[in-house]
């Protein structure tokens, strides 16, 4: 192989490579057995995937990380407040706040794309600044419009003494929406894997009939692969190691579908304008494309999937904070989504998927293993919220050290011409 194809793989992937090296020694000292990390990763895996791949469209679009979905997690939160008021329990009730975080998340994403339009180069920042604007509002909204202007009955919701809404909202309580999700259908890992083996199996062979039999071999070889991986989850050793993990299946499910439709509507007319947009917006406007309206809809898309990937996580979690439970959903599913390989200009649903594991896997094992290192559990605690910062300030250096390159090329093209 090229030995300028290895640098540049190993360049494009160093933050992938620095994250699995970093929890190879984490595992090695957080004296943790496989079995607990795994039943601890599959509980956050369940809770968070479904945020991280709701950046996809944005980046694609050319509009980089959307640190704005922060806002989508908002209306989610204030869905799940009305459907609390409105005493709507159990699966009803997620399923009425995920109508209802659709129109507000919808509002609010194209206010957002409208806003990132008149700032395009700088959409990065704007979001994040958007996200902190709309935090305010979202303050003013819980502490003084709601129990005071918009009447809040349900005492369980306000704070005890004095008006607005509670600090902490309690989803068990009262036949609430907590662990909806989760109690659908669960199942050990072992059976989770004939289940999602068959299911990819199917997909898989409509898609061969489809594509009216073409790479007969490619099917094979994925079929097998198939078999195997459902196989090795029925040894003894498999169970054991999978023993504590019990599979929420209409999560990964619903995580499944998001990764599905992200394939699908880059085959669409829509998506082909996402990437024509995202690759050079003057030629896509010479083309005829309208530009501002396809990246507010990318801006739309990504906050309606935020919020219902926030509802996603509070109904796993059982309860939220009022006032902080959304603030770091942006800058924890951008720093996944880096961490998997992606960059500022691209991502792809396995990147988002591999950054969300690793990622979570460094916080599971870094505040164990700093306690064994250093004696104290604070340090592992504040490694990995450097790391968080830190992996997104490595990622936008080296887009703009790329940017730099790409248009020095030209230039020395010229002089080179120029001698010649």
């Amino acid at each position: 192989m090229d030995k300028s194809k290895i640098r540049e793989g190993l360049r494009n992937n160093i933050v992938t490579i620095m994250f699995i090296v970093l929890c190879a020694v984490c595992m090695t000292f957080s004296g943790y057995t496989p079995s607990y990390v795994l039943y601890e990763l599959f509980g956050r895996l369940s809770r968070n995937m479904f945020i991280v791949l709701s950046l996809i469209i944005p980046i694609i679009a050319g509009m980089g990380i959307n640190f704005a979905i922060t806002i989508g997690a908002m209306a989610a939160q204030i869905a799940c407040i009305l459907v609390l008021e409105w005493g709507i329990p159990g699966f009803g009730g997620f399923a009425v706040a995920a109508l209802l975080t659709v129109p507000l998340a919808s509002v609010f994403g194209f206010f957002i794309g409208k806003l990132l339009n008149k700032m395009k180069g700088q959409e990065m920042i704007g979001s994040m600044i958007l996200g902190y604007f709309a935090n305010g509002l979202y303050q003013l909204l819980c502490l003084f419009i709601f129990d005071n202007i918009i009447p809040i009955n349900n005492p369980n919701l306000t704070i005890k003494g004095s008006t607005g809404i509670a600090n902490t909202i309690d989803l068990s309580r009262d036949n609430g929406m907590a662990g909806t999700l989760e109690k659908l259908w669960c199942l050990p890992a072992n059976q989770a894997a004939l289940v999602f083996a068959a299911v990819i199996a199917v997909i898989l062979i409509i898609g061969y009939v489809r594509s009216h039999r073409k790479n007969a071999r490619r099917l094979g070889i994925q079929l097998g692969a198939l078999v195997v991986v459902a196989a090795v989850m029925q040894l003894e050793a498999a169970k054991v190691l999978f023993a504590m993990v019990q599979v929420p299946m209409v999560t990964f499910g619903i995580v499944a579908i998001l990764c599905l439709m992200n394939v699908m509507i880059m085959r669409t007319r829509l998506g082909q304008q996402f990437r024509a947009v995202g690759q050079n917006r003057t030629v896509a406007n010479a083309a005829g494309i309208d530009v501002d309206h396809v990246r507010i809809i990318a801006i739309v898309i990504s906050t309606v999937l935020a919020g219902w990937g926030q509802l996603i996580f509070v109904q796993n979690m059982g309860a939220f904070q009022t006032y902080g439970a959304h603030e770091q959903v942006g800058l924890y599913a951008g720093a996944a989504i880096l961490v998997g390989g992606a960059s500022v200009v691209r991502a792809t649903n396995t990147q988002a998927l591999i950054g969300t594991v690793l990622f979570h896997l460094m916080f599971i094992l870094a505040p164990a293993a700093g306690k064994n290192l250093f004696g104290d559990a604070a340090i592992g605690e504040y490694f990995r919220v450097f790391i968080c910062y830190g992996v997104i300030a490595v990622a936008l250096v080296m887009h703009a050290w790329s940017e730099n390159t790409r248009k020095k090329r030209p230039e020395s093209a010229l002089r080179t011409d120029a001698k010649a």
